[in-house]
């Protein structure tokens, strides 16, 4: 931290604070017009059908809804090979752990969807103690239908796009597994539409430790490391 900071008196804090809260309350009137385009947005029917495995057996996308009209997914990564949760998906998870009875409040199912087993998945739940809903979507074409798992042969053909672009984090996509968001309504019908996804810088929102760390003085602190998030890890692996 730049220890030459300005320093001042009580009544030249406040003012400085009274007018950066105007800009505060302006950005925040603006994020409000913008969820208000982000639900007029058009919808897309879903016409494929989906199976996820999960403790209690296999579930189809329609099932998820739990009787609710709307359904959020966390694609959290976690591929087919790997022994742990990526990492900065944890960190995301931390925040989102114990929201899904409060979603249940406002006509909302949440579940998180990686395409590890689902046996894995519940091993590694058990271990970061979280007790949301967590499927696995398996070898079902879910994940890379909504933008977040990478066949190899697209990953080296330079076709896969993440984010609706072909590049990630200033070049090529190479992770066969990313993170993302994705948003579903289920009318009287039954029938299921896609209403929206969020990628990449898109789901900062949804980590409340980075909103708070934004609040600090010295923010999220990352400058000067290999990458942003180089710093985070499991919340089990952290220093004592």
């Amino acid at each position: 931290m730049n220890q030459q900071h300005k320093v001042v008196l009580h009544e030249e804090w406040i003012a400085a604070r009274k007018a950066l809260m105007a800009e505060e309350k302006e950005f925040t009137r603006l994020g409000d017009d913008l969820a208000k385009r982000r639900r007029e947005l058009p919808w897309e029917l879903v016409t494929k059908e989906y199976a996820f495995e999960g403790p209690t057996g296999q579930e189809s996308l329609p099932q998820l809804f739990q009787g609710r009209s709307q359904l959020a997914v966390y694609h959290f990564m976690f591929g087919p090979d790997w022994e742990a949760g990526c990492p900065g998906c944890s960190f995301w998870a931390d925040s989102f752990n114990g929201i899904d009875l409060h979603l249940a409040q406002r006509d909302v199912s949440f579940v998180a969807i990686s395409r590890a087993s689902s046996a894995k998945l519940e091993l590694f739940k058990k271990r970061m103690g979280w007790n949301f809903k967590w499927l696995s979507s398996g070898d079902s074409d879910f994940n890379f239908d909504y933008g977040v798992s990478f066949r190899p042969e697209v990953l080296q053909s330079g076709d896969a796009t993440y984010n609706f672009s072909k590049t990630h984090a200033g070049g090529p996509i190479r992770s066969p597994e990313l993170p993302g968001m994705s948003a579903f309504t289920q009318d009287s019908s039954g029938a299921i539409f896609h209403t929206y996804s969020a990628y990449s810088r898109g789901l900062d929102s949804l980590n409340a430790a980075y909103r708070w760390l934004d609040l600090m003085p010295k923010g999220r602190d990352e400058e000067g490391q290999p990458s942003p998030m180089a710093w985070v890890k499991h919340h089990d692996r952290y220093p004592a």
